[in-house]
């Protein structure tokens, strides 16, 4: 695969020349490769937040370079707006961004601002509700009179509805109850697969990205620490609870059944895993 976003040596200060000075991402490189499920985790205050509103011209770096399909993001400043057009953000609780009339309005917004024709910014709106898991009984219904859940699926259908060829999610389940969580993230799963996009999504939950990512970064005092795919990083549990970080409660069971004598790979972390593990030690057992 190919890096389609590539971050070189990227620092971001806040407070220059003030007593409040800090660096919140320092020295970070990093890819994106096309096609991917990216996901990034940190502790509160590791950077996170800062880091994805570099990676489509939200902040300009204090020094280094984003690179979208090798193309510094920075070269012709006037042009970063197409850019945000590239490179989708949906920030955490995008229901509160809401503010056109109706829900299609809501999503022909970034459509429209492209300058597409009528007939093609319909088609976005409809396809990207239909991504979301939303019918077009919603079309003409205000948005301020949805649930919170249908709420974020609009925010959401507003931003996949200009097709950027990367779409970042900033915990796009949070505040959601459980079914609602599942809900969503089956939609963005489905949304991947369909549509091959790049997907990068910031979660807290270990749980979720550990079942729904190809990739993790994992970020802790402004900087990367650790990056790999879900069994390379949660086989270093003891390292990112080093760092502030949990491990899936999947991986939790493990752990504990190895420290109580059972003889278990702790680096598994999904049920799926878990059950496979178990399974295969108790035929193990039975072949004794």
């Amino acid at each position: 695969m190919r890096p389609i976003i590539r971050v070189e040596d990227l620092t971001h200060t806040y407070g220059i020349n003030t007593p409040f000075c800090r660096s919140a991402v320092d020295g970070v490189s990093m890819e994106i490769y096309e096609g991917e499920f990216l996901g990034i985790i940190g502790h509160t205050g590791s950077g996170k937040s800062t880091l994805i509103q570099h990676l489509n011209g939200l902040l300009q770096p204090t020094s280094g370079k984003i690179y979208l399909e090798d193309r510094d993001i920075w070269a012709e400043p006037k042009k970063i707006r197409d850019v945000r057009f590239q490179v989708g953000l949906v920030f955490q609780y995008p229901e509160y961004q809401l503010f056109e009339e109706t829900v299609y309005m809501d999503v022909a917004f970034g459509p429209k601002n492209m300058g597409l024709d009528e007939k093609e910014i319909d088609r976005r709106v409809r396809a990207s509700l239909r991504f979301v898991g939303l019918g077009e009984d919603m079309l003409e219904k205000s948005p301020f009179d949805l649930s919170g859940g249908q709420k974020r699926r609009v925010a959401i259908a507003g931003v996949i509805a200009m097709e950027p060829k990367v779409l970042i999610l900033d915990e796009p389940s949070a505040g959601l109850d459980p079914a609602g969580r599942r809900s969503m993230l089956e939609n963005i799963r489905a949304y991947h697969k369909e549509r091959g996009t790049t997907v990068v999504m910031v979660s807290h939950s270990m749980d979720e990205v550990a079942e729904n990512v190809d990739r993790i970064v994992v970020l802790a005092d402004a900087g990367v620490v650790m990056s790999g795919t879900p069994h390379e990083v949660f086989s270093r549990a003891q390292e990112l609870m080093d760092v502030g970080l949990n491990v899936p409660q999947v991986t939790q069971v493990a752990m504990e059944l190895k420290r109580r004598g059972v003889d278990i790979d702790p680096a598994v972390y999904t049920v799926a895993d878990l059950r496979r593990a178990l399974n295969a030690l108790k035929r193990g057992r039975a072949g004794c």
